[in-house]
């Protein structure tokens, strides 16, 4: 129940996060709705996969896993409310994959370089790298089954 409970919470905040930095980023008022429910159906995606694949993945991995299918949904959630409301993508991209950003592991990064642990400020900044391709693996995929849902069966 704590863990439904936890989950609720935090896609209840992504939601309102995407839906702020949208503000910010002066998309269309009658888009944010739709780019606060793509970013919350991204969190969430991403902590599922966290929460169900614990005893199966090593955190880093879980991390990158549920980096890579979040944002896969994002690109393919992002495509359906564009048309829907006929704007372009990157007005539910780009708000969308702000909880995704990797900004804690970059600070981890600067500030262990500043402390001067190099090695540490290494390994962040491989993870820094992995999630990024994550990022970008999960918007090609997204891409691939967007195209696959535009070929129209031959009947």
């Amino acid at each position: 129940m704590v863990i439904f409970l936890n989950l609720v919470g935090q896609t209840i905040l992504a939601y309102i996060s995407v839906f702020a930095f949208g503000i910010m980023l002066n998309i269309p008022r009658r888009t944010l709705n739709r780019a606060g429910i793509v970013g919350a159906s991204a969190w969430l995606i991403y902590e599922l996969v966290f929460v169900l694949t614990q005893n199966l993945l090593d955190k880093n991995w879980r991390i990158v896993l549920g980096t890579m299918l979040a944002s896969a949904m994002i690109g393919v959630m992002s495509l359906s409310m564009s048309r829907a409301q006929k704007v372009p993508v990157l007005i539910y991209n780009i708000p969308g994959i702000f909880p995704l950003v990797p900004g804690a592991q970059a600070y981890q990064v600067v500030r262990n370089l500043v402390v001067g642990n190099r090695e540490v400020a290494g390994q962040n900044f491989e993870l820094l790298v992995i999630i990024a391709g994550a990022i970008v693996i999960g918007f090609w995929i997204a891409e691939i089954i967007n195209r696959l849902r535009a070929i129209k069966p031959l009947t």
